[in-house]
């Protein structure tokens, strides 16, 4: 075991940008300072003082703040005692740590609004305001700049006013409760301004920052008279000297600090260990709302690593890449996979993905046919594109124009018969209609090429891992030279630093409004939708700016038009019924990604509806989707037209 002085020297570091030495992350929650931007000054230099966790250094004296890790879990204690009318205060200062306590405890943060003074200069009034209250003017310039910031202030009337008695006290005249705005969970009230930093002495603000996990009970019924814990054969690859024991006790220390953490392995024929699964709370949690899309990640089996990893990844509805859970596989036979698939059901109570994404390895394929029939199984394109790297280097290199013209059958084509005159020209044109490893993926075409798979919802879940970084530093840590000890650690390093980045995205998704121009359509989106995925909308909506529309076809309700892009002139067919406004495009945008296309943008816009149905704003990509309601309902409004 590290004494407390070697982990501290384990973390003596310099930080990238720094130029000195210092900790490259907090040593109370764990956050890397590079990561991010809560790291201040602090005696040890730059980026050394974390304000994230309850650390802040201001003006040269360190503050005290919050005590989230110890505070009380009796629920009075919890409870916020509002103010009431004629409540006296010693001070206005005193009335403003009750206050900032209350917003603390309610989930909103406070700022000191209007300031009365008497002609000596003494305060005779304060109104303490919620700090969403009012509205920001625009700035000379504000309509030139690209990307605006967020605004908090939306006019809330929440507020406190304190006013001066005869005796030097000050007494409560008006306090307004009400809030016009979502309040943040107690999880997210940590990152609110005013609950950031507070007076010296004794007077820490106590706050659950953490909500509790559920307690998820074992149910054995889950167990299917097949589940199997050891194979019927030897492991097919060792393990490395001490791997066992460490993977032991982390699943032990694990189960001490979380009584909701899962976890199982599997033994094989000499009663050795060979696969383990392990799923926390958080994970099941996040499963519930946004496991309808899963991806089991591969990739570092093939890519020479002697510990094969094996995360199941999803998106949230910020399009983060989280991790529902992870195993080591030192057996990848299909007897493994159909283990792994069985206990991650279990894992997550009997719920299973609507749609799951691996590579093409056969035994994947039997495995996911075998115990998830009713899921749809998809082949991920970024690692058909990989193994093509891999396995036609020499054609890569001796065919010019060859990779862009297979990444473009892969990504850019949408429709069936124009992705086989494609692929037909790219054999044709590079003489290789005999090659045997095209030939066999042409035949699987149905679960990776995007003319076939467009009707599926699939939360563009590809596009996501390609520009993903978050388990890419993990390699390095499951070579044969590291103790896998540090690579669990490592592992909980990054699991922390992204949920703190999603917890802070969920409190700039209910704390601050996206400024959009005067359109009902915009307003509407950035209302429901958060912000990563009102992103995505606006892209759209510009394509709707650029279309040119032709009616078709109408009979009866159904109308069907021709919508035309200006920048490529590709062709797309809409087609609306008026009578319950129902609307699909051939370009298949939302029944794949979730998100209305700006083909059908241009029509309903055409046919004077301003704003869209709100059946066609799914709930996993909605500012809500944590709700409970989202999750019993995840997915229930995705509909698939029939051309």
């Amino acid at each position: 075991m590290e004494t407390e002085q070697e982990m501290d020297q384990g973390d003596q570091q310099t930080p990238r940008g720094n130029g000195i030495n210092g900790p490259t992350k907090c040593r109370q929650c764990g956050l890397s300072s590079i990561l991010t931007s809560h790291m201040r000054s602090g005696p040890e230099g730059r980026r050394t003082l974390c304000n994230a966790c309850g650390i802040a250094w201001r003006k040269g004296k360190l503050r005290k703040l919050v005590a989230y890790e110890n505070a009380p879990r009796d629920p009075e204690s919890l409870r916020p005692i509002p103010p009431e009318i004629d409540m006296e205060f010693e001070n206005e200062d005193k009335a403003y740590e009750f206050y900032n306590k209350y917003a603390g405890l309610t989930g909103f943060s406070v700022r000191k609004g209007w300031i009365g003074k008497t002609s000596a200069k003494m305060i005779r009034s304060v109104t303490l305001v919620c700090s969403r209250e009012g509205f920001k003017k625009d700035k000379k310039g504000y309509g030139e700049v690209k990307r605006p910031k967020p605004d908090t202030r939306i006019g809330c009337l929440a507020r406190l006013t304190i006013k001066r008695t005869s005796s030097g006290t000050y007494c409560v005249k008006e306090f307004i409760a009400e809030h016009n705005h979502p309040l943040a969970p107690s999880s997210a009230v940590h990152l609110l301004r005013s609950q950031r930093v507070l007076s010296n002495g004794g007077n820490a603000l106590a706050i659950d920052a953490y909500d509790e996990p559920a307690e998820y009970t074992r149910n054995l019924n889950f167990f299917s008279p097949s589940y199997r814990i050891s194979l019927r054969s030897k492991r097919t690859r060792d393990m490395q000297s001490g791997d066992a024991e460490a993977i032991m006790n982390y699943l032990q220390s694990m189960r001490c600090n979380d009584p909701s953490f899962f976890s199982a392995f599997q033994l094989d024929e000499d009663d050795k260990l060979t696969n383990v699964l392990w799923v926390d709370a958080k994970s099941i949690q996040n499963f519930k709302y946004f496991g309808d899309v899963v991806c089991l990640d591969t990739s570092y089996k093939s890519n020479g690593y002697s510990r094969p990893f094996v995360p199941f990844l999803g998106l949230n509805h910020h399009r983060q890449v989280i991790i529902f859970g992870a195993a080591l596989l030192y057996d990848e036979t299909a007897e493994s996979f159909g283990w792994l698939l069985e206990t991650f059901k279990i894992a997550m109570h009997g719920d299973k993905p609507k749609v799951i994404v691996t590579d093409r390895a056969m035994e994947i394929s039997d495995a996911v046919s075998a115990v998830w029939p009713d899921t749809c199984h998809l082949v991920c394109p970024w690692q058909v594109h990989q193994s093509m790297v891999k396995s036609l280097g020499s054609i890569i290199q001796s065919n010019r124009g060859f990779l862009k013209e297979f990444t473009r059958c892969i990504y850019d084509i949408e429709n069936e018969h124009e992705f086989l005159s494609a692929w037909r020209e790219m054999l044709e044109r590079f003489n290789l209609m005999a090659n045997e490893w095209l030939s066999d993926l042409f035949i699987e075409r149905e679960r990776w090429a995007q003319g076939y798979v467009r009707h599926i919802f699939c939360a563009d879940i590809t596009s996501g891992l390609r520009t993903c970084s978050l388990t890419n530093f993990l390699k390095r840590y499951l070579c044969v030279q590291t103790d896998l000890l540090a690579f669990f650690k490592h592992y909980e390093q990054m699991l922390d630093e992204q949920r703190f980045l999603e917890l802070q995205a969920d409190f700039r998704a209910t704390q601050s409004v996206v400024r959009v121009p005067p359109s009902k359509m915009l307003r509407q989106a950035a209302e429901l939708y958060t912000p990563a995925v009102f992103e995505i909308f606006k892209r759209e909506f510009e394509i709707f700016l650029d279309c040119m529309l032709y009616n078709s076809m109408e009979s009866g309700s159904v109308s069907e038009y021709r919508i035309v892009e200006g920048s490529n002139c590709k062709e797309h067919y809409v087609r609306v019924d008026s009578s319950d406004w129902s609307v699909v495009c051939s370009c298949r945008k939302f029944e794949f990604v979730g998100i209305q296309c700006g083909h059908v943008l241009k029509v309903l816009d055409v046919r004077n509806v301003k704003e869209v149905p709100e059946r066609y704003y799914l709930k996993r990509w909605r500012r809500d989707a944590k709700s409970e309601a989202a999750a019993k309902h995840l997915g229930d409004q995705l509909t698939v037209f029939k051309g």
